[in-house]
């Protein structure tokens, strides 16, 4: 299944739970808060915060709490992800944050990175984790 890139209504919705997240986010030792939201199969939104925690690697990603949002909420397909973050720069997802959304998306999932006024750059999955490790992978066993 190919996902498009969401239409502009859930752009704006996506933005808008991104950014809330964002504004919840724990994050007293960076001081960097990021926002992220997920559009599920059933075009429902779950977003997700970076929670920060004195044992540094301990830490959640926002694009990780936002899938477990959507898996909470019985979302099994990301069919897009949004995440921004403080600053000027666009943030894109960690490396551990693009293989787990890979286990929800396949390659061609849109991912927007916004900041505050709006999506400014789309990729998909495959750009940010070419030959990525994939649930198919662990079919012939």
């Amino acid at each position: 299944m190919t996902d498009t890139a969401p239409d502009t209504q859930q752009q704006t919705a996506l933005l808008h739970a991104a950014l809330a997240a964002r504004q919840r986010a724990h994050a007293p030792y960076s001081g960097f808060r990021v926002g992220a939201a997920v559009l599920d199969e059933a075009a429902r939104i779950h977003a997700g915060c970076n929670v920060e925690n004195a044992a540094y690697p301990q830490g959640l990603c926002a694009e990780a709490v936002a899938l477990g949002a959507m898996v909470v909420a019985g979302g099994r397909r990301a069919r897009a992800l949004l995440v921004l973050g403080d600053g000027k720069q666009l943030v894109t997802p960690c490396g551990g944050c693009r293989q787990k959304l890979r286990e929800f998306a396949d390659g061609a999932t849109p991912v927007l990175l916004a900041d505050a006024e709006g999506v400014r750059q789309v990729l998909t999955l495959d750009e940010l984790l070419p030959q990525a490790f994939a649930p198919a992978h662990l079919e012939a066993r």
